[in-house]
């Protein structure tokens, strides 16, 4: 800590500054002064952290010195002020107190009280610098994490969660410049799916690509006019501060020119098409979860308009019809999923389309249509006893909400993909099905070798056709049954006589009774007789 000490007398003054030992507290005298004109000037190329005062002084009194010391514009107010005063005036006293003097010392004060006297000071000051860092770091914490806590503000007002009073609170603390006088409009903005087969986008890179929308917004549209942050669904959230006596008509059409020029701007920006829905109008603070599910339920219709657009809200008063059952057509997909037909499967699946979605007119209509289509898949797939999860994969996730669907493409393309799945699965497990049936076959032959081994008696054993058998075993394995069962035997009939078996007993390990004809057969295939195979 720094001090400088202010003393119209010489002798006293070089005595505070010699005679107590400063430097060994941590204290540095880094100026004297006479008066307090000449400490004053000090004080601005100095700046001490602590004054020691005497009151009575030529050309400037102590009293006056404190005075413009706490005026100063550059921090005189954290310094610590210590008085030296011959005078025991309680009106003295009372005047240094009001200009904040740590300690008021009446002359001739005590070495040991003067050093008592700066040493508290310099605790006091290192604590008030203490909270001032600790204050500044939470203010800068505060700062980076605003960002944070509008959007989590946002978030619960268009939930409903706060009344207005509440309302204008938190607009206060979180550095909202809205009023109760405002009038708001919103907006939702949100990416559009990536087309099928589009290699740009994967998965995982969802959330930058939302995350850049948002810079894009906050820079296009800055506070206070817009306020942008996301919202609980992912989608990028635009609140706009309107003022109180503005046009409702002006105020529609800027805020829709406002989101227009968001979209054109990421197209031309991110390289991608997003869509909006945007509340029926302006309302009040107390009208925000109102006016949000207004704009939500705007962007649903993408699904009926299309991509790239940004949607009004308009209030649809025409009655509402559900799916026309086509029975047919219906029958027909079925069936040709059944025999995994996928050709006939999407000829089926069109005529659906054509019937039940094509027509509809609003985003309740289509996703009642596609929950019509997917609960046929889904009879379909658990009729085979399979794991819709199983067979769907990625796409399940529409199974389980149809909302994800936005646009007619991403639907119809999401339908076809089943069609593919369910077909794709069918073959799966029908080779799965049939390479168990052979093994099942190939393990009868290699633990009946000695038997006399027909296609008929494995078919009848296995409880299916024999023409079934040999055809699914020569798809399976390149050769008939026969074929196969032959090579079986003369194998094994081999390795018995070259391990020193008798022809006899080659013949009746490989299921023949009659030698000689073992023989022939045995002849026929080596091209040498059983006994030459021996010697």
């Amino acid at each position: 800590m720094n001090l400088m000490i202010v003393e119209d007398e010489l002798r006293l003054r070089q005595g505070l500054a010699n005679n107590i030992p400063w430097e060994e507290h941590g204290i540095e005298v880094v100026g004297l002064a006479a008066n307090g004109v000449e400490a004053l000037r000090l004080a601005e190329r100095k700046r001490p952290d602590i004054m020691l005062i005497d009151v009575q002084m030529p050309e400037m009194d102590g009293l006056t010195l404190v005075r413009k010391l706490r005026e100063r514009p550059d921090g005189g107010a954290m310094m610590k002020l210590i008085i030296l005063s011959g005078h025991d005036d309680f009106a003295y006293a009372q005047e240094a107190m009001s200009y904040g003097v740590s300690q008021y010392l009446l002359k001739p004060a005590a070495e040991d009280e003067i050093l008592e006297a700066v040493l508290e000071a310099a605790g006091q000051l290192r604590a008030e610098l203490e909270r001032w860092r600790e204050q500044s770091e939470l203010k800068v914490k505060w700062q980076e994490h605003l960002p944070h806590l509008q959007s989590g503000f946002f978030q619960q007002w268009t939930a409903g969660v706060y009344d207005d009073g509440e309302v204008l609170r938190k607009c206060k603390e979180y550095q909202i410049a809205l009023s109760e006088s405002d009038r708001i409009a919103v907006a939702v903005v949100d990416v559009d799916p990536i087309p099928q087969g589009d290699g740009r986008i994967k998965a995982e890179d969802s959330p930058m690509w939302h995350f850049s929308l948002q810079c894009l917004a906050k820079e296009l549209l800055p506070a206070p006019s817009c306020w942008v942050c996301p919202d609980r669904q992912g989608y990028t959230l635009l609140v706009f501060a309107l003022p109180p006596d503005d046009q409702p008509e002006d105020s529609n059409l800027r805020v829709q020119a406002s989101v227009v020029q968001l979209l054109a701007r990421a197209r031309e920006t991110l390289g991608l098409t997003a869509s909006a829905g945007i509340c029926a109008g302006a309302g009040s603070i107390g009208e925000m979860s109102e006016l949000y599910a207004q704009a939500c339920r705007a962007l649903q219709e993408r699904i009926v308009y299309g991509h790239d657009i940004a949607i009004p809200y308009r209030e649809q008063e025409r009655k509402q019809q559900g799916v026309q059952a086509q029975p047919g057509l219906e029958k027909a997909l079925e069936i040709a999923l059944e025999l995994g037909d996928e050709d006939k499967a999407l000829e089926a699946l069109r005529g659906l389309w054509d019937k039940s979605l094509e027509p509809v007119e609003s985003a309740d209509e289509m996703h009642e249509a596609v929950l019509y289509l997917s609960s046929l898949f889904i009879r379909i797939i658990q009729k085979q006893g399979w794991m819709i999860r199983d067979v769907a994969g990625d796409d399940m996730a529409y199974f389980q909400n149809v909302r994800l669907l936005t646009s007619k493409e991403q639907t119809r393309a999401w339908l076809a993909r089943n069609v593919g799945h369910i077909c794709a699965y069918l073959q799966r497990q029908r080779r799965r099905t049939s390479n168990g049936l052979v093994r099942s076959i190939l393990a009868i032959v290699d633990q009946e070798l000695d038997r006399d081994i027909t296609l008929h008696t494995v078919a009848d054993r296995l409880f299916v056709n024999s023409s079934y058998v040999s055809r699914l075993f020569k798809q399976e394995t390149g050769v008939s049954f026969s074929a196969y069962v032959l090579e079986r035997k003369m194998e094994q009939a081999k390795t018995v006589l070259q391990d020193g078996g008798k022809v006899y007993d080659a013949a009746r390990l490989v299921g023949y009774r009659d030698v000689s004809y073992f023989t022939k057969v045995f002849r026929k295939y080596w091209g040498v007789t059983p006994g030459g195979v021996k010697a």
